[in-house]
């Protein structure tokens, strides 16, 4: 039996060990030597005391003196009243399961240890596996559907989890002597009595004939603890935290397969508001929490005592506060069902499942956007207000993003504060009506007031350089020499990645396809660069067209490479378009990790509640900037006036002061946004941005404190000026106009929105519908003009 005495001090297994049912006819005592089994018992103990579920005092002393003796049969008939199953493996390693003397008693929501006795007349060295057909996840998608075409509907009745304990002192497989003891490690999800059968092999095939290689146990399991969780925000109100409770062994609980909305079982960490309960064994653990990028991560030990209730209060700290400053926190892509989340038992998951993890980040705004997957069921939940129970700085609003279905094909589109889903003709379904390209999609969602943007914007916009470098010298060299003259590139319709002098390393005024491709890959990542992207993903790829025609507001950016997606955005810029950016995850898909990961942050001033229309309405006009959570512009001014707030007017070239206050987190616990890696150092570098090119740059510590950065810097022509830190945040700009004249920053730039567009009908034009072709390639040419002219009204050489 266990000692009970030692069960408060490990967390999980805390369960009471197998003890010997009386009268039961222990397993059979084999001859082996008693050296290598004494060595195999005396490891077996330490992993027991390990998992803080020793032997009874009086077993184990009597075992001790056995192991010292190294006689194998005492061993044997000691510990074999201790053993739950017996595995037999017969010479031709077909394995054979049957019931121990040990009674089989679990701890609900814990880890129990239990002994089984390994009978190896094969000497097979291989690792012994268990399983259950009531162990596994309880939840499923189609694609698991598809592959195991027997899939349990009632998988939610799954209630354990097994594994075999295979860390030191214990061994990986097994050693090949004649008998040897392993340890399982069952966990029950329920509490009371519940049959489950255990099977076991070592590898596939090896189980015995007529179900012999598994044997039925009905458990006796012992209710859980149950937790109350006291959660005060940093200023003592009740609020929603993030928490992660984990063994000292590694085991998470609740265990991920066993979870069910609201734990997601692709994370970690569960959400808990004030006064919400988790489940879990006595013993010790250790609690990770917070709640999102904007708070301090904390840890603390705990220990559950074998009865209660047990009542948890954490109290959550801030490192910065945005909204105090008038910022408030949005991710404008987050799905309830599809990607990560299962269909079955649900197809997806419920609004207040998603609200929880909004506000258990500390979002103030989450858009959950409908899409392809459990298209039909999740659209029920939409409305053209945020959802009814919505709080007055958290809210969560149902709006579309159309991908998997209509003009994917030219980029998801995210669709933001739509009065109505159903697209003309569609008759609420994602099969019939949508349009094949994004710009009548996007026509439509402005004409009842919405806000429109591209998804994962770099998807698509990345550069293959033979083929960009091919493409570039066909339309270049218009006497088909192989070569591109000075004069050629001089009136070429699309841009060089370098200049010419640069590109032309052997200084023969001539440029090779080699030379072009040598050029095409040493500018790859630079920021800004003039190489055309491939187009051929489902990101911003419409954008520079629908841009053009003035029925596209931002570009989204925080979840894919930033120097794609911030390049698109600044030759878009450049060509004088006040086109914005957006912070987005696309939850679960690009990230399962958490919400948030990516988010916009948009003044709104003092407030005494959010308002979404308005919310929608700011961040269209760029009165915002993008983040990871742990960088931060609070204050980001050219000459007094804030993005989004009014242009910057100069009577004639001359200099403008910039003023900001910027802060970073001196530690970014849970990572950086997609995309990027998290920055390394106690410093970050902020760069002042003007039409693409750095202007400034100040190194400031990253040290949980605000600080402010002033430049003053030369305007010699319409510009937009911007702030950044590569590659945690971005602002929106703010426009400077010289003389009263529109920004045409960049020749190269708008030649290079033409160049993309052209490159996206060949792309893409055939994934267009044929009744609806003639129009787009209308639109198409339209757009190309539009920038071509721009591009005729920027300086030469820009």
């Amino acid at each position: 039996m266990v000692c009970r005495s030692r069960m408060g001090l490990a967390a999980g297994v805390v369960l009471v060990l197998a003890v010997p049912l009386r009268g039961a006819e222990g397993p059979p005592v084999v001859a082996v030597e008693g050296q290598p089994l004494a060595a195999n018992v005396e490891r077996l103990m330490q992993a027991l005391e390990f998992l803080g579920a020793p032997l009874e005092a009086a077993t184990a002393r009597s075992l001790r003196q056995a192991v010292q003796a190294q006689d194998a049969r005492r061993i044997q008939e000691i510990l074999d009243q201790q053993v739950l199953v017996v595995v037999t493996l017969n010479p031709e390693s077909r394995v054979k399961a049957a019931r121990g003397p040990a009674s089989a008693r679990l701890q609900q929501a814990g880890y129990t240890p239990v002994l089984i006795k390994v009978i190896n007349e094969s000497t097979v060295k291989k690792p012994l596996n268990i399983s259950s057909p009531q162990a596994g996840p309880v939840y499923s998608d189609p694609g698991r559907q598809q592959r195991d075409p027997k899939a349990d509907p009632n998988i939610v009745r799954r209630f354990l989890q097994v594994e075999m304990f295979r860390s030191p002192p214990m061994t990986g497989q097994l050693s090949g002597l004649g008998v040897e003891y392993v340890i399982a490690l069952i966990y029950s999800r329920d509490a009371g009595q519940r049959e489950a059968t255990l099977a076991f092999d070592v590898g596939q095939g090896t189980q015995d004939l007529g179900f012999r290689g598994e044997v039925p146990i009905l458990f006796e399991v012992r209710p859980a603890i149950e937790v109350r969780l006291k959660v005060r925000d940093f200023d003592g109100t009740p609020t929603v935290g993030r928490f992660t409770f984990t063994d000292k062994w590694g085991h998470v609980y609740p265990p991920q397969p066993k979870r069910l909305a609201p734990d997601f079982f692709f994370q970690r960490q569960i959400y808990r508001a004030d006064g919400g309960t988790v489940l879990l064994p006595p013993g010790e653990f250790e609690v990770e929490y917070g709640r999102g990028p904007e708070y301090r991560l904390k840890r603390q030990r705990i220990v559950i005592p074998d009865k209660g209730p047990v009542e948890l209060s954490f109290t959550l700290e801030r490192w910065i506060h945005p909204a105090a400053w008038g910022w408030y926190s949005g991710d404008h892509h987050i799905h309830a069902a599809g990607c990560a989340h299962y269909t079955n038992p649900t197809e997806g998951v419920l609004p207040q499942d998603m609200f929880l993890h909004v506000k258990g980040e500390g979002l103030n705004v989450g858009c959950c956007l409908t899409w392809g997957p459990c298209y039909e069921y999740q659209r029920q939940f939409f409305e053209a207000r945020p959802w009814s129970r919505s709080e007055p700085f958290t809210i969560l609003k149902y709006d579309v993003e159309v991908s998997g279905f209509g003009s994917q094909a030219l980029g998801h589109v995210c669709l933001l504060n739509l009065q109505d889903q159903t697209y003309p003709g569609s008759e609420g379904t994602k099969y019939k009506g949508w349009p094949s390209w994004t710009t009548p999609l996007m026509r439509w969602a402005k004409a009842q007031g919405a806000v429109t943007g591209y998804a994962h914007s770099a998807s698509g916009l990345g550069v293959q350089p033979e083929q960009a470098a091919r493409r570039l010298l066909a339309a270049l060299d218009t006497n088909r020499d192989q070569q591109v003259s000075p004069e050629e590139a001089r009136q070429g319709l699309l841009p060089l990645p370098e200049p010419f002098a640069a590109i032309d390393r052997d200084q023969d005024g001539r440029l090779t396809a080699e030379e072009l491709l040598q050029s095409t890959r040493r500018t790859l990542r630079q920021l800004p660069n003039l190489n055309i992207p491939q187009m051929d993903g489902i990101g911003a790829q419409e954008v520079c067209v629908t841009t053009a025609m003035g029925v596209c507001d931002f570009l989204s950016a925080m979840d894919t490479d930033r120097i794609p997606e911030w390049n698109c955005w600044y030759h878009i810029l450049n060509s004088g378009f006040p086109l914005k950016i957006s912070g987005e995850t696309d939850f679960p898909c690009i990230s399962g990790s958490r919400v948030g990961q990516g988010r916009v942050y948009v003044q709104m001033g003092k407030i005494e509640a959010l308002d979404f229309a308005q919310w929608c309405a700011h961040l269209a006009k760029g009165r915002s900037y993008v983040s990871d959570g742990y960088a931060h512009a609070l204050e980001f001014t050219v000459n007094g006036v804030a993005p989004g707030f009014g242009t910057v007017q100069l009577n004639s070239p001359g200099k403008v002061r910039i003023r900001a206050k910027v802060a970073f987190g001196s530690e970014v616990a849970l990572g950086t946004a997609p995309g990027a890696a998290v920055p390394q150092g106690k410093t970050r570098l902020v760069e002042l941005v003007v039409n693409g090119q750095v202007a400034a740059r100040q190194e400031v510590p990253a040290d949980d404190q605000v600080h402010e950065v002033e430049w003053e810097v030369p305007i010699r022509k319409s510009s937009w000026v911007a702030l950044r830190h590569l590659p945690q945040m971005h602002t929106n700009p703010v426009e400077v106009l010289v003389g009263g004249k529109p920004i045409r920053a960049s020749r190269a730039s708008a030649l290079w929105c033409a160049g993309v567009i052209e490159q996206l009908w060949r792309m893409r034009a055939d994934h267009i519908k044929p009744e609806e072709r003639p129009e787009a390639e209308k639109t198409f040419r339209k757009a190309i003009e539009i920038y071509r002219q721009r591009a005729a009204e920027a300086e030469e050489g820009s």
